[in-house]
């Protein structure tokens, strides 16, 4: 029995030889993307200011050793770091938005090259004719106002000749006096048109709306013969010149029934006549 516990001994001691030591557990340090970013920009720092925003522009480049080859410190922190070219928005950043690629095609830039000419042609000419406006109103306020005090002063030297009140009495009573009494200020524009004003106003919307419905048509003819991507904007200005023409004309033909029923018409008609 002794001899059996002592072989016992001598095997579990062999046993216990023969296995090998445990190795240690050692837990891999992960990259700390913040701390990469901050190392990043402080190499971006060191390099032209114009780097940065070329990167952004085109990330391709990270990964391009050609174009690293004069920043040999940038190249080779970006070989040690691979996560910057695979998220090169969160390292790098985006790039600003005047400067970022234009994805229109050609036919768009130039059709919204046109519409931004055209607004600043319009404003343009919105302003010119408000101040053209305002001239116009300053001299006709001028003139006015002359002639306003020349009829005054005429009034006056003509009421300073009487002298009693029995000759003024007996001059109103007079058709020249009572014309002179009831006489207003001299008017700028006399001269009496030749057309009733609802008439007027029914033929210009009536050619306002024809010519707006031409225009419309030939945007729509235009439309079918441009591009995909240029024809969809002339499609859309075809139809709302169309709609407005069409807006104006039936305008026209209602005001001219309404003006009718009213006697408008024959009234203006008539007074053509007698001038």
């Amino acid at each position: 029995m002794t001899g059996m516990m002592a072989a016992g001994l001598a095997m579990a001691q062999l046993s216990a030889w023969g296995q090998k030591p445990a190795q240690p557990i050692v837990l891999a340090e992960q990259p700390d993307a913040n701390r990469t970013r901050e190392e990043l920009s402080q190499i971006l720092q060191r390099c032209p200011p114009t780097l940065r925003s070329v990167l952004q522009l085109d990330p391709t480049l990270l990964t391009n050793q050609a174009y690293l080859a004069p920043y040999p410190s940038l190249a080779a922190f970006l070989s040690t770091h691979p996560e910057i070219a695979h998220n090169s928005v969160f390292y790098v950043g985006e790039p600003p938005r005047h400067e970022r690629y234009d994805d229109a095609s050609p036919a768009v830039q130039m059709w919204s090259r046109a519409f931004d000419a055209v607004g600043i042609f319009l404003g343009f000419g919105m302003a010119v004719s408000v101040i053209i406006w305002l001239i116009r109103t300053l001299v006709d306020y001028r003139r006015w106002s002359r002639l306003a005090k020349v009829q005054t002063d005429v009034h006056t030297k003509l009421l300073d000749r009487f002298t009693s009140n029995e000759d003024l009495i007996a001059y109103i009573q007079t058709p020249a006096g009572a014309k002179f009494l009831e006489s207003t200020p001299i008017k700028l524009d006399a001269a009496p048109r030749a057309m009733g004003a609802p008439l007027g106003r029914i033929l210009w919307a009536l050619q306002g709306g024809l010519v707006m419905m031409a225009g419309g048509i030939g945007l729509q003819i235009v439309s079918s013969q441009a591009g995909n991507e240029a024809a969809q904007p002339l499609s859309a200005l075809g139809v709302l010149a169309l709609a407005l023409g069409v807006g104006f004309v039936i305008s026209a033909i209602i005001s001219y029934v309404i003006s009718w029923r009213l006697g408008l018409i024959e009234r203006a008609a008539s007074e053509s006549r007698d001038a």
